[in-house]
């Protein structure tokens, strides 16, 4: 069985609706490429034929990949989440040791990242050196190229 990932309520709303619109208009869409391209001769040396089925291949693991993403998924009961220390949803404040600039993360699933809003997955070494801890904590965290970045914990709010 495939690992449980935690979502949001929103984040599995946007998945069930990404996969809608993959099964039920770009599905059709690309079947009708498919036909256009068959009816028009020869497969073996057909470009538009051998795209669209690229083009098909490609989609369907797409929606393999929601539909398992989907049934191992498990909606965070926000109301259970912990404000006191860091944790996924939380929106951390933190100042950067070395240089003292701030700057303000979201954690989230790794499926509702997205660097540019500050939202960085849970499983970013930057977000493991934050869970458990507290306002004044400094967090020290080893990032993949060996450097080690020391963080100050100013403010956690679950919003």
């Amino acid at each position: 069985m495939a690992n449980i990932q935690y979502v949001t309520k929103d984040g599995l709303q946007k998945l069930r609706e990404e996969l809608h619109l993959l099964e039920t208009i770009e599905r059709p869409k690309i079947s009708q490429q498919i036909a256009e391209a068959r009816d028009k001769g020869d497969l073996s040396e057909n470009a538009e034929y051998d795209a669209a089925k690229e083009a098909q291949g490609l989609m369907e693991m797409r929606i393999a990949k929601l539909q398992d993403n989907i049934a191992t998924s498990r909606v965070i009961n926000e109301s259970q989440l912990d404000s006191s220390k860091v944790s996924i949803l939380s929106t951390v404040k933190l100042k950067n040791m070395a240089n003292n600039q701030e700057i303000t993360y979201t954690l989230v699933p790794e499926t509702e990242a997205d660097l540019a809003k500050f939202r960085i997955s849970v499983n970013t070494p930057i977000s493991k050196g934050l869970l458990g801890k507290v306002i004044g904590d400094i967090a020290e965290i080893e990032l993949p190229n060996g450097m080690t970045l020391k963080f100050e914990i100013l403010e956690i709010s679950l919003d």
